[in-house]
């Protein structure tokens, strides 16, 4: 891509190939100067912005359809250069004792579904995944950053195993129910909402059952995780020493990723 940014005609090159013509003919060069030589204008070099954008999307696009980098998982739309997979969240910053948690968890739900890999990040969504052309991307941060600017920090208490499932049911996911803190949880996706109409995009679902994923895999296994296998893993949660330290939560920062670029909005 770069190559064809600076990759238009060159009097400077023409001139070049004349000369070499000339002297591999064994004819004696003019003194004079070509007309075109005389109205050459020096080679522009494309601005440092206009570069950065075409690199970042090549180092986007160079793993997108590499469904083998990602585990196997698929995308929820088929990726077009120019376009830039989106989402809001909260994340989690992790302790110690909730790692503890978390092996627990996993490798007894495991014992019903050995496919499960563990997350390696940890967050609330606060959208779902849409499209963004890349134009549209500061803009669009800069009306969330607004939108965003008045919310306070605050707790919230995650301790409810659920299970759930993608929108096209190609992953299935144990996660950690939010219980206390869902009416500001909702308030945040009401403005965020207001965002993705402004710019035409999917707003989030109706009714959400907020949570942080812990686990995930292919396909629809919902069947191999609920019911006696949900109710252990409550059971796991529930007598673990420090749940109800480490799954109460304080807030304290809104994200957004768009491709491979990070953006933070800090609350009050």
């Amino acid at each position: 891509m770069r190559a064809a940014l600076v990759g238009y005609s060159s009097s400077e090159e023409e001139e070049e190939e004349e000369g070499g013509r000339q002297q591999g003919g064994g004819a004696r060069a003019s003194p004079r100067a070509s007309p075109r030589a005389s109205t050459a204008r020096p080679r522009l070099p494309v601005p440092e912005c206009v570069l950065d954008m075409f690199r970042e999307q090549e180092e986007e696009e160079r793993g997108a359809e590499d469904s083998s980098k990602h585990g196997g998982r698929v995308r929820s739309f088929p990726h077009e250069r120019g376009n830039w997979a989106t989402y809001v969240y909260m994340p989690y910053k992790v302790q110690e004792e909730f790692l503890e948690l978390l092996d627990l968890l996993v490798s007894h739900a495991r014992t019903y579904v050995s496919s499960l890999t563990a997350m390696e990040e940890f967050h609330i969504s606060l959208s779902q995944s849409v499209v963004l052309r890349y134009h549209w991307i500061n803009p669009f941060v800069q009306s969330l950053k607004e939108r965003l600017a008045s919310f306070d920090r605050f707790f919230c208490v995650a301790n409810q195993m659920k299970v759930y499932t993608n929108q096209n049911k190609t992953r299935t996911f144990i996660g950690l129910e939010v219980s206390a803190g869902h009416f500001q949880l909702l308030e945040l996706v009401s403005e965020v909402d207001k965002v993705m109409e402004e710019f035409d995009l999917p707003t989030f679902y109706k009714d959400p059952s907020f949570h942080i994923s812990l686990a995930w895999c292919v396909g629809d296994l919902t069947g191999s995780l609920e019911g006696q296998c949900l109710q252990e893993l409550q059971d796991i949660v529930d007598r673990f020493e420090d749940s109800a330290l480490i799954l109460r939560v304080q807030w304290e920062q809104i994200r957004c990723k768009s491709g491979n670029k990070f953006f933070s909005f800090p609350l009050r």
